[in-house]
């Protein structure tokens, strides 16, 4: 049996030396906007799910900009402290990266007045991902416990191509992704 925190830890390198590899001026180009086959499926005026990428994550950014563009709401992860619960709030305006404040976890978050929001379709980080769509996460749970409370229309990974596994230890409490994006492919949807 795979120990889940050896993968991760494993993951996080293979992350890191690859993101570290790609020139900053191509890494800008990346992740521009959602694949047209994932586009399509986007529901007009749905609340999308994002989040503010941490080091070597695949970044959402551009995602954000694009969709709030299009008249969709963006939301990004929120956290009273490092204990809380995963909540979604209000990024009014993903081209202004002042209105986020440091969240408990060294990424960045809307603030407390925001408005909560419960996404309609979620982009979710992670580690690691199969090509049926398990998703290997930080290791909290939080994206596990908020998909299982709020199942979306549609879960979508992001991810840099070397983050693919065969396999992955998954438990009765993980929540396979509907799809992963990666620079060079869409898996799913499944």
């Amino acid at each position: 049996m795979i120990d889940k925190q050896v993968l991760r830890t494993e993951l996080r390198q293979r992350r890191r030396d690859h993101v570290a590899a790609i020139p900053a001026m191509q890494r800008g180009l990346l992740f521009r906007r959602p694949p047209e086959a994932v586009a399509r499926l986007i529901p007009e005026g749905a609340i999308i799910g994002l989040y503010h990428e941490i080091s070597g994550e695949a970044p959402a950014g551009h995602y954000a900009r694009w969709l709030f563009e299009r008249g969709h709401r963006v939301a990004l992860p929120w956290f009273a402290d490092r204990n809380a619960s995963m909540l979604f709030r209000e990024w009014s305006n993903p081209f202004v990266d002042d209105l986020l404040g440091p969240d408990p976890f060294k990424s960045r978050q809307p603030a407390a007045e925001c408005p909560a929001l419960i996404p309609d379709l979620l982009f979710c980080p992670l580690v690691g991902f199969t090509v049926r769509g398990d998703r290997l996460g930080m290791g909290a749970g939080h994206y596990d416990r908020w998909l299982a409370e709020h199942p979306p229309q549609l879960a979508i990974g992001l991810a840099w191509d070397c983050q693919l596994v065969d396999h992955l230890p998954t438990e009765p409490h993980d929540r396979p992704l509907d799809a992963v994006i990666t620079p060079t492919r869409l898996y799913g949807p499944f």
